[in-house]
């Protein structure tokens, strides 16, 4: 239960009000909203700024706060990662759900999480000071402190191809493939566990069907069985690699 709202001005004053026990960042609304026994102090974070989405370089800057729905109907957001945005949730909570608010509450099953993985998207995270993170990182070590920022590269091929057991499902089988000019490779499987799997990081996409199989080779549980995942992910896998020449 929410007992306490504060609406800070400043980054400095919501960093300040996040430091105490108990005290959570408000964005979207869509996780604290849920009914909880707890007391809760939420910190709003709409007066900060933090909606932004602009490019520079090579990179598209997503501000923490931006929705997912203004994200998919921004024109310089990925093809493909509209796809994931959609599977992500429905309109209703697109409208309201932030990208930092759905990466933090992301699990496995997220294609949203598992689009920023194979995209090896940066994301900064504010506390006493300033720093950037691989969103790979950001899943292992979940650094204390308050997303302001994702950053994901526009100068990269990038395909998502999936399977569910109907369309309004999130996905049994994920699969995200981003491959830089240089021929650097990056393979993200969604579907399962607690966050998004890594399959391959290489200097070229040679062995991508082995690697996505190796990636499930453990993938149990009630919506799927690890063979069903391994063969059907080797299969996403080379699809999302065949777009690109397509």
């Amino acid at each position: 239960m929410i007992t306490t709202y504060h609406r800070p001005q400043t980054l400095d004053e919501a960093l300040a009000l996040l430091a105490q026990p108990n005290t959570f960042p408000l964005g979207g609304g869509t996780l604290l909203s849920h009914p909880q026994t707890d007391s809760v102090s939420v910190v709003d974070l709409q007066n900060l700024g933090l909606d932004s989405l602009r490019v520079k370089g090579n990179d598209l800057e997503i501000g923490a706060t931006c929705t997912l729905q203004a994200l998919l109907e921004s024109k310089d957001c990925p093809a493909a990662l509209k796809i994931a945005i959609k599977l992500e949730a429905p309109i209703n909570i697109r409208n309201s759900a932030t990208v930092a608010g759905t990466l933090v509450s992301s699990d496995g099953r997220s294609p949203f999480a598992t689009a920023l993985l194979a995209m090896d998207a940066k994301v900064t995270v504010v506390s006493g000071q300033l720093s950037v993170v691989s969103v790979g990182e950001y899943f292992l070590a979940k650094p204390k402190g308050l997303i302001t920022q994702i950053a994901i590269p526009l100068n990269v091929k990038f395909a998502f191809e999936f399977t569910s057991k109907t369309p309004a499902d999130k996905p049994i089988v994920a699969a995200a493939l981003a491959q830089w000019n240089s021929g650097r490779t990056r393979l993200a499987l969604g579907g399962y566990g607690k966050s998004p799997m890594l399959a391959m990081d290489g200097t070229e996409a040679e062995g991508l069907d082995a690697a996505a199989r190796n990636a499930y080779h453990e993938a149990n549980d009630d919506w799927a069985s690890a063979e069903y995942r391994m063969d059907v992910a080797a299969v996403l896998a080379k699809r999302c690699l065949e777009s690109f020449n397509a």
